[in-house]
């Protein structure tokens, strides 16, 4: 068992900081547990590594929709600000970019399931097109136009709260 989470945890830990934008030891247990009670279901076919992301990355979208998330958003928010923040010359400046990405956390949340989908896994999992049609089970042209629609949403739900965005 300790050769099968050390030779996966860069990879899920991957994953679930590019969901959360932070280490989860709770959702990472949870990946392996999920993968090890699932092994029966595993088939050859495919990478393993793809596979147990493909499990990391379901965790973490249920996660998003579990009652424990939603408590916990704007300590998450705070967190992915403190975690992204560079150095900045004065706290004036720290504060606005707190401000700012509050704003665009909430905005990606509030996309309708379908967009939040596709942005995060293009955004957040750095997947191309034809990955995230692989993963979401849906044509790639599918995906193009909802990644399309989704920037078009969040550009204009975000332009006139943060300025002309570029």
């Amino acid at each position: 068992m300790t050769d099968f989470i050390a030779e996966n945890k860069k990879y899920v830990k991957a994953v679930i900081r590019k969901f959360l934008g932070r280490d989860d030891e709770d959702l990472e247990q949870e990946v392996y547990i999920k993968t090890w009670q699932k092994m029966d279901q595993y088939q050859d076919q495919g990478k393993f590594k793809q596979w147990i992301c493909t499990i990391a990355a379901n965790i973490c979208r249920d996660y998003f929709k579990s009652k424990s998330y939603k408590t916990q958003k704007s300590e998450i928010s705070s967190e992915i600000a403190l975690q992204n923040a560079s150095v900045k010359s004065s706290a004036e400046e720290r504060i606005d970019k707190k401000k700012r990405q509050k704003i665009v956390l909430k905005a990606v949340d509030n996309l309708p399931k379908i967009y939040r989908e596709v942005i995060v896994l293009a955004e957040f999992e750095d997947l191309n097109l034809s990955e995230i049609a692989s993963k979401l089970k849906i044509p790639q042209g599918t995906v193009k136009s909802r990644l399309h629609k989704a920037k078009e949403l969040l550009k204009t739900t975000l332009t006139p709260l943060l300025g002309e965005i570029q």
